[in-house]
């Protein structure tokens, strides 16, 4: 079961996020794309719509809690040799985020230099190991904002459009997913076989989870620092948006997809390897169903 609202397409204009949650900005040439705001079913099977973030077991509702309407926005980056998509990547940033954190993997380049010569403000952070998902969970945890913001450090993601994250993320969900599956949204770098596998493991995901995902694995996300003991990050490798992705679902909360578009990595090549990785996903797709969901308390006892 599918609920619509309506985003407005960024329009280059300085984001308020305050002003936005309260007078929806209108896009170039009135454009408008559609936020689906999923109805995530328990993991025992039983279906129920999701209100204002109801937790599996019905406990107190994780929006009850004081949320700000102007929220501290932190952008989460993961690095290993990025030195020369960095400024495409910074340049795209809203000026009024609160902080960006940037996780080095040892990067054996300029990255960290180049990062500090065009945000001065920016904090570095060193990586305990390997892996995008061992670089979010030390990202996620050197945090201080409200709301956290996963970006890659390609190219590929879009900073203008951060305000529509954070736009959903006021109008009450908990965690906003990005996805090149729905309308407004596209990719300019998906290869064909990568867009099968993610059509696959998305399919399993929702049959299994009960869940309604259009795109799995895309790794541009935003959620409220609260969520954080949900998500509760113990993976290393690109399986990591999965992983957070079934939590989130397992916990019943508010999950409401957002319209991204996907550009060409700039310079460089990626580390994802489809069958490798694939194989990780699909490990960690059957691990979570013998893992016990963190619920809405969880939630509660770290918010406000």
């Amino acid at each position: 079961m599918m609920r619509h609202s309506v985003d407005s397409a960024h329009n280059g204009a300085e984001p308020n996020w305050a002003a936005d949650h309260q007078r929806p900005a209108s896009g170039d040439a009135g454009a408008t794309t559609a936020l689906s705001t999923l109805s995530i079913f328990a993991a025992n099977g039983h279906a129920r719509e999701l209100r204002a973030g109801t937790g599996v077991n019905d406990t107190k509702p994780i929006l009850d809690q004081a949320r700000p309407k102007t929220p501290r926005v932190s952008v989460v980056i993961p690095t290993l040799n990025e030195a020369k998509n960095l400024p495409h990547v910074f340049a795209k940033l809203p000026s009024d985020i609160y902080e960006i954190v940037l996780v080095d993997g040892n990067s054996t380049d300029d990255t960290v230099e180049v990062a500090r010569e065009l945000y001065p403000d920016v904090r570095i952070v060193g990586q305990s190991g390997r892996g995008k998902g061992n670089a979010l969970k030390a990202g996620f945890n050197a945090c201080r904002g409200d709301i956290i913001v996963m970006l890659d450090a390609d190219g590929s993601a879009d900073g203008t459009e951060i305000p529509r994250f954070v736009e959903a993320l006021l109008d009450g969900a908990d965690f906003a997913k990005g996805s090149r599956f729905v309308e407004g949204g596209g990719s300019a770098d998906i290869t064909r076989l990568r867009r099968m596998g993610n059509a696959f493991l998305s399919g399993l995901v929702n049959l299994l989870y009960r869940t309604s995902y259009s795109d799995l694995c895309y790794g541009y996300n935003a959620f409220w620092a609260s969520c954080l003991p949900v998500i509760s990050v113990d993976c290393d490798g690109f399986e990591v948006e999965t992983l957070i992705n079934i939590r989130v679902a397992k916990a019943g909360l508010v999950v409401t997809e957002v319209p991204s578009f996907e550009l060409d990595r700039i310079h460089g090549e990626s580390n994802l390897r489809t069958f490798r990785d694939g194989f990780r996903v699909l490990k960690t797709i059957v691990g979570e169903l013998r893992r016990e969901p963190i619920g809405a308390s969880a939630v509660s006892a770290t918010a406000g």
